[in-house]
C-alpha cells in the first residue's frame, strides 16, 4: 500500500484483548496502515510477541498488560497510552471472555467473570479514553466487539448471550452520550471466526458439518477479514454510522433453519 494512501498515518489505536485472534489481527492491520499500536492484553510473552511482529513490518506499537474488568487498571492503561503517544484517537474494545455450561450449571462467578470483561470492560474503556478525548478537544472513534450471539442465542452460553446483548445497547447508549463530542461509537458482531477456541470447536468433520449447516456463506472467516471490518468501522468512510451493530456473519443471523431442513 502506497505510504501516503494509509486511512489511519500518525492516529493512535487502542486494541484490547489483542494477545491472540480478532485483537491479534486488529493491531496488525491497524499498523499496516499507519496507526500507532497499544495492544492490551493480560498475557504479557504473547502481547509481546505481537508488538514485535509489527515492528518487525515497520510499525509503530506498545504493549500495556491490563484486565480490562479493573478499574485501576483501566486508568493506568489510558494514562500509560497517553504518556507514551500522547493522545487517543481510536479504541477497539475486543477483549472478551466466553463461558459453556448448562444454564442450572452457570454459576453466580461464571456470570460475574462474562459480564466484568464483556460489558463492564467495555464501558470502561470507552469512558476512561473518551475522557481524554474530550478533555484534548478532538474527535475520536470508539468500535466494540459484540456477536452474532447477541442477536442469536446458546442455551449453553447464558453469561456470553447476555453480555453481548448489552454490548450492543451499550453501544447505542453510548454513541448518543459521545456523538456531541464527535466521538462516533459504533460495533462489529461477527459470526463464526476461525479463532483458536473455533479450531477446537470444529475439530471433527461432523462438527463441522453442523457450523456449515448453520452457516449460508458455507466457510469460516478469518480473523483478518473481521480486523477488516473494524478498521472499516474505524475509519473516515464510516463516518455517518453512528451507534450502529454491523453483522459480518456470512448470514448466520438471517438463518431460520439449517440449510438441510430448507432443501
Amino acid at each position: 500500500m502506497d505510504m501516503n494512501m494509509r486511512r489511519f498515518e500518525g492516529k493512535v489505536a487502542i486494541v484490547t484483548g489483542a494477545t491472540r485472534g480478532i485483537g491479534a489481527a486488529c493491531a496488525r492491520e491497524f499498523a499496516k496502515e499507519g496507526a500507532r499500536v497499544v495492544a492490551v492484553g493480560r498475557t504479557v510473552e504473547l502481547g509481546e510477541a505481537v508488538v514485535q511482529d509489527i515492528r518487525r513490518a515497520g510499525g509503530d506499537a506498545i504493549f500495556v498488560q491490563c484486565d480490562v474488568s479493573k478499574k485501576a487498571d483501566v486508568d493506568a492503561m489510558i494514562a500509560r497510552t497517553v504518556e507514551h503517544y500522547g493522545t487517543i484517537d481510536i479504541v477497539v474494545n475486543n477483549a472478551g471472555v466466553n463461558h459453556s455450561a448448562n444454564f442450572f450449571d452457570t454459576t453466580e462467578e461464571d456470570w460475574d467473570w462474562v459480564i466484568a470483561v464483556d460489558l463492564k470492560g467495555t464501558f470502561l474503556v470507552s469512558q476512561a479514553a473518551a475522557r481524554v478525548m474530550v478533555a484534548q478537544q478532538k474527535p475520536g472513534v470508539i468500535v466494540n466487539l459484540s456477536s452474532v450471539m447477541a442477536q442469536l442465542a446458546l442455551a449453553d452460553q447464558i453469561p456470553y448471550c447476555a453480555a453481548k446483548g448489552g454490548v450492543t445497547q451499550l453501544t447505542k447508549a453510548m454513541a448518543l452520550a459521545l456523538i456531541p463530542y464527535g466521538i462516533r461509537v459504533n460495533a462489529v458482531a461477527p459470526g463464526p471466526v476461525m479463532t483458536e477456541l473455533m479450531e477446537r470447536v470444529v475439530h471433527t468433520p461432523e462438527k463441522m458439518a453442523v457450523l456449515m449447516d448453520r452457516l449460508p456463506i458455507g466457510y469460516i472467516a478469518s480473523c483478518e477479514q473481521i480486523a477488516r471490518v473494524v478498521l472499516f468501522m474505524a475509519s473516515d468512510d464510516a463516518g455517518y454510522f453512528v451507534g450502529q451493530t454491523v453483522f459480518p456473519d456470512g448470514g448466520r443471523s438471517i438463518q431460520g433453519f439449517p440449510r438441510h431442513m430448507e432443501k
